[in-house]
């Protein structure tokens, strides 16, 4: 009996056993939901045929849910309900608050609504989250690629490159976390809660940010706008602190090729691709009504005998082979669902029987991620368990410094270089060294103009008494390195008269650890005569460089204390202040800064590589086929008549009055094309100045500058009454603020003192004048004797009048020199 007992109490455990053993095979370890967003279009129904056939074919695991956005009247007359498990969603393509058109908001905003409507977001742990224009060709299972809670796996979208610009600083607090990714989205449920309002608000913050839709900030070739979702998406993971382990291998483009070793389970047809003659663009098909279209399929790409022959190159030809790959899995799609819809049987052919053959089940049996393929076994994980390999960081950190002094003609400067910096790409961060007295300190208005360091005005030499300016670049340089708390390891140094038209890296010039870069200062002829000899012990290591400097932060250390003193003792030697000497031409010792740092990084045996193709001078003629990185706007330079110095503006306040800004340079399109060498000169001169402009404009919008179409009258006839007023000598500065979008009037006021004296004088001179011409006159009239008093009536009246009018004249002038 007891035996019996035994033997049923071990027959229920081994039942027990192996129903828990099926229903765990028929279950994965996690659950997970597939999801994708669609509108209610032609357009998107034949991509979802596409991607659900792909789906059954890969055997994406866990279900798979289209949210399809429609408007009511769309609605109203759709077709397409049972093309895929829907969820229908609100339309934001025009969006309720704003009225604008951007169909692309409805994939963020369809996450969300899923999330808070969807009973299957209630009994999900992981998400993956695909665009309607892929095709699947392996499982995408986000625990087995690596995948953890607050760390998502993405593919690479590296062409977001607002992630790296003023786009990230201004639309998330952590710019420094902003991945460039999409695509391929793979999260846990709990993240991607947190993510969805976030990526959704994003999204719509971008789109209304017009003002950074360029290509140059955004990377998108429309500059439409249209990637927002996508920026979206990066800046609201940024935001909430998710960051992404990146492939760059599971998702290609067909038309791509593949790197060797590698074996994409992910197919992207957004670009148009091509197999010989053959080619396919999913937007000739915007409107296409194939879906409802019994029997037409798209036109068949070269079959795989055919590709094997195109290509001799192995890894291009697989590229070939991921195309027509594409192109047939939406066409087996379409082929069936038309069977399926009851359509009537279609005369065989060729590529039909191909699609229904054995031999393209094989060709497209699921795939799977190559052993190795982007990916590692992470150490103390179970053997079997592979993660994808984090974007390494082999770059060093560099950071930007410019030096300037507390003035308006440093402002219109450093507003330029940082929006010539936001632009262009530089890697790392950038701080303005601030040279001001205590005095110019306390009415300073530009300590937003730039993330600043602040630092004591050397201009008046503390020991000397020497009036110097240019010293304070050396000696803020050393202030900061023994102030800030610096952990870049390249330092890049600029003026602040400068454009940045692309990043200035250390690793694409080659600098080193006791090998800076530099750029050429020719003129410094002292490093080949008695002041090198003079000045350092090595006047063999003397580099005749400046302007852009790459330098590694401990040659700087050592170098800092050197450039200042060497600076200091050249600015001191007036001896040899001559030009056969310095190369000065105004012989005053101005380059002795310049000086400085040559001799002191000879001092350290600091030898340069000097490159020609970083800075250009606008004026001068380019070499052809360089892509300079930096404008260096030190010296006049002209475009037919136009022409722009920096230093005639000197005195104008470009930064506080509001839409000043630089006379315009002449349209590109007016330029003589005829000479090649000038109209590249010529265009880069205009780049110049049409960037100084337009980020001085964009300045007085971020300071919230009224309209100047709303001027009003009244403002208008203030400007005459200052306009009359600086004519007739009265320069009350309260009357002479210009109000002119060009402060070129303003250069001309500079000279309106003497010249108002020398018009009072002149008034003075000549009513005087005039009084002893008329009483000399009434004198002699009075002696000649007594006159008909007809005639002495009439001359009477006549001088009567024209006394008074000189009356009126003569205390004029008097009254406008006491108001003077």
């Amino acid at each position: 009996m007891a035996k019996s007992g035994l033997l049923l109490i071990l027959g229920v455990v081994i039942l027990m056993g192996f129903e828990g053993f099926a229903r765990g095979a028929q279950e994965a370890p996690f659950r997970m939901h597939t999801l994708f967003s669609v509108e209610c279009q032609n357009y998107f129904d034949w991509q979802t045929v596409g991607l659900m056939n792909s789906y059954r074919k890969a055997r994406q695991p866990g279900p798979i849910t289209r949210l399809l956005s429609c408007t009511e009247e769309e609605r109203k007359v759709y077709k397409g309900m049972d093309l895929a498990p829907t969820m229908e969603v609100p339309s934001m393509s025009r969006h309720p608050r704003t009225g604008d058109w951007y169909p692309a908001i409805n994939k963020p905003a369809g996450v969300l609504h899923w999330l808070e409507h969807s009973e299957d977001a209630k009994n999900v742990d992981w998400v993956v989250i695909l665009d309607a224009d892929m095709i699947i060709r392996g499982p995408i299972v986000p625990w087995q690629l690596g995948a953890e809670i607050g760390r998502p796996v993405a593919a690479l979208y590296g062409y977001l490159i607002g992630c790296d610009n003023i786009l990230a600083k201004l639309h998330t607090k952590n710019p420094h976390l902003c991945d460039k990714v999409g695509g391929l989205l793979a999260m846990h449920i709990d993240d991607l809660r947190v993510l969805a309002p976030m990526w959704l608000s994003k999204t719509e913050e971008v789109r209304e940010d017009r003002a950074h839709w360029s290509r140059n900030i955004t990377g998108d070739i429309y500059e439409q706008g249209w990637i927002s979702e996508m920026y979206g998406y990066s800046f609201g993971a940024a935001e909430v602190g998710l960051r992404h382990k990146i492939s760059n291998d599971m998702m290609i483009y067909p038309g791509y090729t593949p790197k060797e070793g590698t074996e994409p389970i992910l197919l992207h047809y957004g670009l148009p691709f091509t197999v010989g003659n053959w080619s396919f663009s999913k937007l000739d098909h915007h409107d296409d009504g194939i879906v409802n279209d019994c029997g037409r399929l798209f036109p068949e790409p070269p079959y795989p005998r055919e590709v094997q022959v195109m290509e001799s190159d192995k890894n291009r030809r697989r590229g070939l082979f991921l195309s027509i790959e594409c192109i047939n899995t939406i066409n087996e799609g379409l082929m069936r669902h038309h069977t399926a819809k009851g359509c009537p049987k279609k005369k065989w052919t060729r590529y039909m029987s191909f699609l229904k053959s054995k031999t393209f089940a094989e060709l497209t049996k699921p795939k799977y991620l190559a052993p190795g393929q982007a990916m590692i076994k992470e150490q103390g994980k179970e053997q079997g368990r592979e993660q994808i390999v984090e974007p390494e960081t082999t770059r060093p950190k560099i950071h930007t410094i410019f030096s300037t002094e507390c003035s308006t003609y440093f402002d219109w400067q450093t507003v330029g270089l940082m929006h010539s910096f936001n632009l262009s790409g530089q890697p790392g961060n950038i701080t303005r060294l601030l040279s001001c007295t205590e005095e110019d300190l306390k009415k300073y208005k530009g300590h937003d103009l730039a993330p600043t360091h602040y630092v004591p005005s050397m201009s008046k030499h503390p020991l000397t008494g020497d009036w110097y300016p240019a010293i304070n670049k050396p000696a803020a340089v050393l202030h900061w390195l023994n102030h800030a708390d610096v952990d870049a390891e390249f330092i890049v140094i600029l003026d602040a008269d400068m454009i940045l038209r692309g990043p200035i890296t250390p690793w694409e010039f080659n600098a080193a650890r006791g090998r800076p870069v530099s750029t050429p200062y020719d003129y410094l002829i002292g490093c080949d005569n008695e002041l090198a000899k003079l000045h350092t012990r090595n006047p063999k290591a003397c580099d005749k460089v400046g302007g852009v400097i790459i330098m590694h932060i401990d040659d700087l250390r050592k170098f800092a204390m050197l450039w200042l003193h060497k600076t200091e003792e050249v600015r001191a030697d007036k001896e040899h202040y001559s030009r056969n000497i310095t190369g000065d031409i105004f012989e005053s010792g101005w380059i002795s800064e310049m000086y400085g740092y040559s001799f002191g990084a000879a001092e350290l045996n600091l030898r340069h590589l000097i490159s020609s193709e970083i800075l250009i001078y606008p004026g001068y003629d380019p070499e052809p086929g360089v892509k300079y990185r930096v404008f260096h706007y030190g010296l006049e330079y002209r475009v037919g008549n136009w022409s722009f110095d920096k230093a005639n503006w000197r005195n104008a306040d470009l930064i506080n009055e509001c839409w000043a800004n630089f006379p315009d340079p002449p349209d590109a399109s007016a330029l003589n094309a005829s000479d090649t060498n000038t109209l590249q000169r010529d265009l880069l001169s205009i780049e110049c100045a049409k960037t100084l402009n337009e980020a001085i404009r964009l300045h007085h919008v971020r300071r919230n500058c009224p309209d100047p179409s709303s001027i009003s009258a009244s403002s208008k006839d203030k400007e005459k009454d200052a306009a009359f007023s600086r004519k007739f000598g009265r320069l009350d500065e309260s009357n002479t603020v210009p109000t002119n979008r060009s402060l070129e009037s303003q250069k001309g006021d500079e000279t309106v003192g003497p010249l108002s004296m020398w018009v009072v004088a002149m008034w003075i001179c000549c009513i005087s004048g005039f009084v002893l011409v008329t009483s000399l006159l009434i004198i002699a009239c009075r002696s000649r004797g007594a006159r008909g008093r007809r005639y002495r009536s009439k001359r009477r009246s006549s001088y009567t009048g024209f006394l008074d009018l000189n009356s009126h004249y003569s205390d004029a002038p008097s009254k406008r020199v006491s108001d003077d």
